[in-house]
């Protein structure tokens, strides 16, 4: 079973927001939320003892390859609607970087789109 270690907060989990479609903005929850999603990936691969953490990377780590990137993307859209853009985030990114992303750049990143999202 993938166990999630929530690591110490970073800035982005200074206050617990909620947006509109209520989802949670603060890194702990999100955390577990993308934990859940990638639990659910690892498990169609028979790999359930593989820890998740914020410094755990999509690539090494998990081993996970572009497709299962996409599917990800459907998850988060799925759970977060249009204001978390996958596809935008790693567009941002050069190789070596989306080769190096970690869960914790990604959780920063829904965090900061979902308080964007309730500030408008």
């Amino acid at each position: 079973m993938t166990t999630v270690n929530q690591a110490a907060p970073s800035p982005a989990a200074e206050a617990p927001v909620s947006t509109p479609a209520g989802a949670p903005a603060d890194a702990p929850a999100v955390l577990a939320e993308i934990s859940g999603m990638l639990r659910t990936m690892l498990d169609e691969y028979g790999l359930d003892d593989i820890e998740v953490t914020m410094g755990t990377r999509f690539t090494e780590d998990l081993e996970l390859e572009s497709i299962d990137l996409v599917a990800l993307a459907g998850s988060l859209e799925a759970r977060y609607g249009r204001q978390v853009n996958f596809a935008e985030f790693v567009a941002g990114l050069d190789l070596d970087e989306i080769i190096d992303l970690t869960v914790g750049q990604l959780v920063e990143y829904v965090v900061r789109c979902l308080r964007a999202a309730r500030e408008r």
